[in-house]
């Protein structure tokens, strides 16, 4: 069977709660330009990443666009796939005609979404505006100026906006203003830098317990007292560890229990956790983020064989910028990290520089290259999606 590589991208709502994910495949032996292996393409997408691994597994309770060409379309591929989990994508290369037009028309007659990607309004497409649902705007081809115009000219048809590869708060915000519904780009994931702006209490509390956790010479004593003083953390650490995750004989009672039951490095680990979800009350997405991005870091390190205890600490520091709406390089300095953790996250120096910034690679999508050092593209892959599924388990616990 053909490797294959899985990406998705998250689509946003105007209160940037998670509406959906873009599935984004890239395999290897698949020329992406040419429509018939492209279409091939989908099919993988379709049998190896959406029935085979499961779709709950990928977008867990969200809706999954997926991008179909002129021979999906043609073949009536969305057909095999649940119109209540799926959005037909319909790509920017694709050929108009009349087969194409009755055969999405049927789809949405059937309760499909239709969305149509990177449009540009032309009388070969103005037909599917009849029962189109979203429409997607690449603000990376056009001006401000000629984004506004095309917003103006889809004012009459019944659709809903989605605005592309947004990279900046301000063009969110912009594009919110002109009546956009949806959102997909790196904008969530930059810091929102405001200048002079103090970090209040309960984020000094919890910055306080961050550094005391990751001290290389921390007591449990001095764990247990920092969290027993923030009831809100202890309440959340206590309902995490007295969840059924753990499967631990009794109920924990008291955070002393918890620290002296779980050990060190494991509370450490949760406390991390918890103490970022504490830290902001930024997006759910924003914290999914970062905790994938620190479970791959892991499991990467893992299967390099390198000593994975900082490893995701690096990964979920990284994002702490944009959770605290602080340069990143202030942000760490609030905490006691060593060099080698610090390097990497700023400077992307030693082989965890290197694995963070294929993460991060992997994120945007798509990677430089499908292959990291000695690991193929299929255990960087199964790391992805264990990487997902383990966030998917825990954070009902953590917030």
């Amino acid at each position: 069977m053909t490797d294959f590589l899985i990406g998705r991208q998250q689509i946003f709502d105007k209160k940037l709660n998670i509406y959906a994910y873009e599935i984004l495949f890239r395999g290897q032996g698949f020329d992406l330009n040419e429509s018939t292996e492209a279409s091939m393409a989908t099919h993988q997408v379709i049998t190896d990443t959406i029935l085979e691994l499961g779709i709950n597994r990928l977008v867990e309770s969200h809706k999954a666009f997926i991008n179909f060409t002129y021979w999906n379309i043609l073949e009536k591929v969305p057909l095999n796939l649940p119109k209540d989990r799926i959005v037909v994508e319909v790509l920017e290369n694709v050929t108009i005609d009349l087969a194409v037009i009755n055969n999405l028309r049927e789809l949405s007659r059937l309760g499909y979404i239709i969305a149509l990607d990177d449009f540009v309004l032309t009388e070969e497409w103005r037909p599917l505006l009849e029962f189109a649902d979203i429409v997607k705007i690449d603000v990376l081809q056009r001006n401000m100026t000629e984004t506004r115009q095309l917003i103006e000219q889809l004012k009459p048809h019944p659709v809903k906006l989605l605005a592309e590869k947004i990279e900046t708060q301000a063009q969110f915000k912009s594009l919110l203003d002109l009546g956009c519904e949806y959102f997909q780009g790196y904008f969530l994931s930059k810091p929102n830098i405001v200048e002079g702006r103090r970090i209040g209490v309960n984020q000094t509390a919890a910055i306080r317990l961050l550094g005391i956790i990751n001290k290389p010479d921390v007591e449990f004593s001095e764990l247990v007292q920092v969290i027993s003083q923030d009831v809100s953390l202890s309440f959340k650490l206590l309902h995490y560890i007295n969840s059924a995750f753990f499967a631990i004989p009794r109920k924990i009672e008291s955070i002393k229990h918890a620290v002296s039951y779980l050990g060190l490095n494991e509370i450490k680990r949760w406390s991390n956790i918890l103490t970022l979800a504490s830290l902001s009350h930024k997006p759910k997405a924003l914290m999914q983020t970062a905790l994938v991005r620190g479970k791959m870091c892991e499991q990467l390190a893992l299967l390099l064989h390198e000593d994975p205890e900082h490893y995701f600490l690096i990964g979920m520091l990284s994002c702490i910028d944009s959770i605290l709406d602080i340069p990143l390089q202030y942000a760490l300095e609030q905490l006691p990290l060593t060099s080698d953790v610090a390097d990497a996250i700023l400077h992307r120096q030693g082989i965890a520089g290197e694995i963070l910034t294929y993460v991060l690679n992997y994120e945007r999508w798509p990677p430089p290259s499908v292959t990291f050092k000695t690991l193929d593209s299929e255990k960087i892959n199964l790391a992805y999606l264990e990487s997902i599924a383990w966030v998917d388990d825990i954070f009902v616990n953590i917030t």
